[in-house]
Protein backbone atom coordinates (compact mmCIF):
# COMPACT_ATOMS: atom_id res chain seq x y z
CA UNK A 1 0.00 0.00 0.00
CA UNK A 2 0.79 3.45 -0.55
CA UNK A 3 0.20 6.44 1.77
CA UNK A 4 -0.86 9.68 0.03
CA UNK A 5 -0.52 12.49 2.12
CA UNK A 6 -0.67 16.06 2.72
CA UNK A 7 0.29 17.98 5.93
CA UNK A 8 0.11 21.86 6.58
CA UNK A 9 0.06 24.26 9.54
CA UNK A 10 -3.08 25.34 10.46
CA UNK A 11 -5.78 26.16 13.29
CA UNK A 12 -7.45 23.51 14.38
CA UNK A 13 -10.70 25.55 15.46
CA UNK A 14 -11.08 26.79 11.60
CA UNK A 15 -10.72 24.02 10.39
CA UNK A 16 -13.31 21.86 12.15
CA UNK A 17 -15.66 24.87 11.21
CA UNK A 18 -14.98 24.28 7.70
CA UNK A 19 -15.42 20.62 8.16
CA UNK A 20 -18.94 20.58 9.86
CA UNK A 21 -19.62 22.68 6.53
CA UNK A 22 -18.08 19.81 4.38
CA UNK A 23 -20.40 17.10 6.64
CA UNK A 24 -17.39 15.27 7.27
CA UNK A 25 -18.08 12.23 10.14
CA UNK A 26 -15.46 12.84 13.15
CA UNK A 27 -14.01 9.35 13.88
CA UNK A 28 -12.54 9.89 17.10
CA UNK A 29 -9.51 11.48 19.07
CA UNK A 30 -6.27 9.44 20.71
CA UNK A 31 -2.92 10.20 22.07
CA UNK A 32 0.30 8.90 20.10
CA UNK A 33 3.37 8.16 21.48
CA UNK A 34 5.71 7.10 18.64
CA UNK A 35 9.32 5.82 19.53
CA UNK A 36 11.17 5.95 15.84
CA UNK A 37 14.19 3.24 15.73
CA UNK A 38 17.81 3.59 13.98
CA UNK A 39 18.69 0.32 11.86
CA UNK A 40 22.07 -0.94 12.93
CA UNK A 41 22.93 -1.76 8.80
CA UNK A 42 22.01 1.58 7.35
CA UNK A 43 21.00 5.71 8.06
CA UNK A 44 17.01 5.49 7.61
CA UNK A 45 18.15 9.31 7.46
CA UNK A 46 20.16 9.22 4.67
CA UNK A 47 17.60 6.45 2.86
CA UNK A 48 14.94 8.85 3.63
CA UNK A 49 13.14 5.59 6.04
CA UNK A 50 11.44 5.05 9.26
CA UNK A 51 10.51 2.26 11.53
CA UNK A 52 8.70 2.87 14.87
CA UNK A 53 6.53 1.44 17.46
CA UNK A 54 2.78 3.18 18.13
CA UNK A 55 0.95 3.43 21.10
CA UNK A 56 -2.22 4.97 20.52
CA UNK A 57 -4.58 5.23 23.63
CA UNK A 58 -8.37 6.64 23.30
CA UNK A 59 -8.57 9.88 24.98
CA UNK A 60 -11.85 11.74 26.13
CA UNK A 61 -14.16 12.63 23.58
CA UNK A 62 -12.95 9.58 21.53
CA UNK A 63 -14.49 6.87 19.82
CA UNK A 64 -14.41 3.80 21.67
CA UNK A 65 -12.40 2.04 19.22
CA UNK A 66 -11.03 -1.51 19.47
CA UNK A 67 -7.97 -1.70 21.82
CA UNK A 68 -5.45 -3.96 21.89
CA UNK A 69 -4.84 -3.82 25.64
CA UNK A 70 -6.51 -3.81 28.86
CA UNK A 71 -5.30 -0.46 29.44
CA UNK A 72 -6.97 0.69 26.19
CA UNK A 73 -3.69 1.28 24.26
CA UNK A 74 -3.32 -0.54 20.97
CA UNK A 75 0.45 -0.73 19.61
CA UNK A 76 1.88 -1.09 16.21
CA UNK A 77 5.15 -1.65 14.41
CA UNK A 78 5.62 0.39 11.20
CA UNK A 79 7.98 0.46 8.55
CA UNK A 80 7.95 4.00 6.00
CA UNK A 81 9.74 3.63 2.81
CA UNK A 82 11.65 6.51 1.45
CA UNK A 83 9.19 9.77 -0.88
CA UNK A 84 8.25 8.23 -4.06
CA UNK A 85 7.63 12.15 -5.47
CA UNK A 86 8.05 15.77 -4.64
CA UNK A 87 4.36 17.01 -4.29
CA UNK A 88 3.50 15.01 -1.07
CA UNK A 89 4.52 13.10 1.40
CA UNK A 90 3.64 9.82 0.03
CA UNK A 91 5.59 6.62 0.22
CA UNK A 92 5.36 2.32 0.79
CA UNK A 93 4.29 1.32 4.16
CA UNK A 94 3.60 -1.94 5.66
CA UNK A 95 2.33 -1.82 9.41
CA UNK A 96 1.09 -4.77 11.70
CA UNK A 97 -0.38 -4.60 15.02
CA UNK A 98 2.06 -5.85 18.19
CA UNK A 99 0.86 -7.55 20.96
CA UNK A 100 3.10 -6.60 23.40
CA UNK A 101 4.87 -3.01 23.36
CA UNK A 102 7.76 -3.95 25.59
CA UNK A 103 8.47 -7.87 24.11
CA UNK A 104 8.48 -5.48 20.14
CA UNK A 105 10.93 -3.26 22.12
CA UNK A 106 12.65 -6.17 23.25
CA UNK A 107 12.72 -7.73 19.62
CA UNK A 108 14.09 -4.59 17.95
CA UNK A 109 17.08 -4.01 20.89
CA UNK A 110 18.19 -7.27 20.24
CA UNK A 111 18.53 -7.02 16.66
CA UNK A 112 20.68 -4.04 17.31
CA UNK A 113 17.83 -1.05 16.33
CA UNK A 114 18.22 1.53 19.05
CA UNK A 115 15.59 4.00 20.05
CA UNK A 116 16.23 7.80 17.69
CA UNK A 117 13.90 9.90 19.35
CA UNK A 118 9.77 10.19 20.62
CA UNK A 119 7.42 11.95 18.77
CA UNK A 120 3.89 12.37 20.94
CA UNK A 121 0.75 13.83 19.62
CA UNK A 122 -2.83 14.63 19.96
CA UNK A 123 -4.92 13.62 17.25
CA UNK A 124 -8.72 14.17 16.16
CA UNK A 125 -9.59 12.46 13.21
CA UNK A 126 -12.70 12.82 10.79
CA UNK A 127 -13.47 11.07 7.17
CA UNK A 128 -14.56 13.60 4.37
CA UNK A 129 -14.83 12.67 0.85
CA UNK A 130 -12.99 9.35 0.85
CA UNK A 131 -9.84 10.89 2.73
CA UNK A 132 -8.94 10.75 6.71
CA UNK A 133 -8.73 14.13 7.97
CA UNK A 134 -6.56 14.30 11.05
CA UNK A 135 -5.94 17.40 13.74
CA UNK A 136 -2.78 16.72 15.20
CA UNK A 137 -1.55 18.83 18.05
CA UNK A 138 2.19 17.76 18.43
CA UNK A 139 4.18 18.30 21.13
CA UNK A 140 7.06 20.86 20.53
CA UNK A 141 5.78 21.68 17.17
CA UNK A 142 2.10 22.96 17.07
CA UNK A 143 -0.84 21.88 15.56
CA UNK A 144 -1.06 21.09 11.75
CA UNK A 145 -3.62 19.40 9.66
CA UNK A 146 -3.25 16.00 7.26
CA UNK A 147 -5.51 14.93 4.17
CA UNK A 148 -4.76 11.38 3.69
CA UNK A 149 -5.72 8.11 1.73
CA UNK A 150 -3.98 4.65 0.92
CA UNK A 151 -3.75 3.64 -2.45
CA UNK A 152 -2.93 -0.22 -3.58
CA UNK A 153 -0.08 0.97 -6.25
CA UNK A 154 1.78 4.04 -7.72
CA UNK A 155 -0.30 3.89 -10.40
CA UNK A 156 -3.54 5.84 -8.22
CA UNK A 157 -1.05 8.24 -6.22
CA UNK A 158 -1.92 11.23 -9.09
CA UNK A 159 -5.37 10.77 -8.57
CA UNK A 160 -5.00 10.68 -4.64
CA UNK A 161 -2.92 13.76 -4.02
CA UNK A 162 -4.89 15.83 -6.55
CA UNK A 163 -7.67 14.76 -4.59
CA UNK A 164 -6.69 15.39 -1.40
CA UNK A 165 -5.31 19.13 -2.79
CA UNK A 166 -8.67 19.61 -3.71
CA UNK A 167 -9.97 18.82 -0.21
CA UNK A 168 -6.91 20.95 1.57
CA UNK A 169 -8.25 23.97 -0.34
CA UNK A 170 -11.94 23.17 0.17
CA UNK A 171 -10.59 23.61 3.95
CA UNK A 172 -9.70 26.67 3.67
CA UNK A 173 -6.00 25.85 3.44
CA UNK A 174 -3.05 26.37 0.56
CA UNK A 175 -1.30 22.87 -0.62
CA UNK A 176 1.49 24.93 -1.52
CA UNK A 177 1.77 25.48 2.07
CA UNK A 178 2.69 21.82 1.97
CA UNK A 179 5.24 19.98 4.44
CA UNK A 180 7.07 16.52 3.37
CA UNK A 181 8.89 16.40 6.28
CA UNK A 182 7.69 14.18 9.11
CA UNK A 183 7.43 14.94 12.44
CA UNK A 184 10.40 13.49 13.65
CA UNK A 185 12.25 15.40 10.95
CA UNK A 186 10.56 18.85 12.40
CA UNK A 187 11.40 18.04 15.82
CA UNK A 188 15.36 17.12 15.04
CA UNK A 189 15.79 19.95 12.82
CA UNK A 190 16.29 18.09 9.69
CA UNK A 191 13.53 19.66 7.56
CA UNK A 192 13.16 23.42 6.63
CA UNK A 193 9.17 24.51 6.16
CA UNK A 194 8.26 26.64 3.46
CA UNK A 195 8.62 30.01 4.22
CA UNK A 196 10.71 29.02 7.35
Amino acid sequence: MYEVELKVRADHGAVRDRLDALGATRVGRVRQVDTYYDAPHRDFAETDEALRVREETAVAGGSGERRDRDDGTETRLTYKGPLVERESKTREEAETAVADADAMRAVLDGLGFEPAATVEKERERYRAEGYTVTLDAVDGLGEFVEVETEVPGEAGVEAAREGATALLERLGLDPKAGIRTSYLGLLLGAGEEPGA
